[in-house]
């Protein structure tokens, strides 16, 4: 059984602890062969963010899949306060664009670290953590990012919506959301390392106007989470993962996937 553990509106910024949701948000989401995008890199929480900052954060690969193939973006990566990527459009059908960040450092004492492993459905980090004696200490993470956006060029759609980027962290649909509308409903999987990962925390945002709502779901021992498409506008289904680190200046790495699309 899916298990959905909370349904709510959010009303602008909470400032949560872990502000680390990461996403490529384009000023819009369906274009013409010709037709130039812009994308935002954005950081932050409740799918209302803010630039990500270039000058202190690295892109270290950005590719768009089509039905054609994959080209490389990274030389086209802007380090301004938005319009991050602009790319102008060849081919009809479904396109996929992809970005792997370099690590960040983050160090927490252990009751914010506490606190954001609750959020994020990693109370087993909290376990593991006691077994090793560290529940007391401070926590040093090392965090990448891994996001996907999936634009629609033309009206004919494809199947790159399910081509893998290769990432550690990653969430693949199961069906093409530009064959979708409202009432009907999303499955996706998540994977770790190409395997699926089961009983992971996933959120699922979603804009009506100016409120955002959120669903959390665990995924099922496949992997996959499948949820109703309640209204049209963005989506995005984001999750983290975490592990002990092999680094020595951290003890956890964090491994954070997120997928955009719109349903009309």
């Amino acid at each position: 059984m899916k298990r959905i553990i909370l349904i709510i509106c959010v009303f602008g910024y909470l400032g949560i602890v872990n502000a680390h949701e990461f996403w490529l948000l384009p000023k819009k989401f369906k274009y013409q062969v010709g037709e130039q995008m812009a994308i935002d890199f954005m950081v932050g929480e409740n799918f209302e963010g803010e630039y990500w900052d270039l000058q202190r954060h690295k892109v270290e690969k950005l590719s768009v899949y089509n039905r054609v193939g994959k080209t490389d973006l990274l030389n086209k990566v802007s380090a301004s306060k938005g319009n991050n990527l602009e790319y102008a459009f060849n081919n009809v059908g479904t396109h996929l664009i992809t970005l792997e960040s370099n690590d960040a450092f983050i160090e927490l004492e252990p009751e914010k670290f506490d606190a954001y492993l609750e959020e994020d459905g990693l109370e087993y980090i909290k376990e593991e953590r006691k077994k090793l004696g560290e529940e007391n200490k401070n926590s040093r993470e090392l965090y990448r990012r891994f996001a996907k956006l999936l634009v629609q060029v033309g009206e004919k759609t494809d199947d790159t919506y399910k081509k893998t980027a290769g990432f550690k962290m990653e969430i693949i649909p199961s069906q093409n959301p530009y064959d979708l509308k409202a009432g009907d409903h999303f499955e996706c999987k998540v994977f770790y390392r190409g395997n699926p990962e089961p009983h992971a925390l996933v959120k699922v945002w979603s804009h009506i106007g100016n409120r955002v709502f959120l669903q959390n779901i665990y995924t099922e021992s496949d992997g996959s989470i499948r949820f109703p498409i309640s209204n049209k506008g963005p989506w995005m289904v984001s999750s983290v993962k975490m592990i002990r680190s092999s680094s020595r200046e951290a003890e956890w790495e964090s491994l954070w996937a997120s997928l955009v699309f719109e349903i009309e």
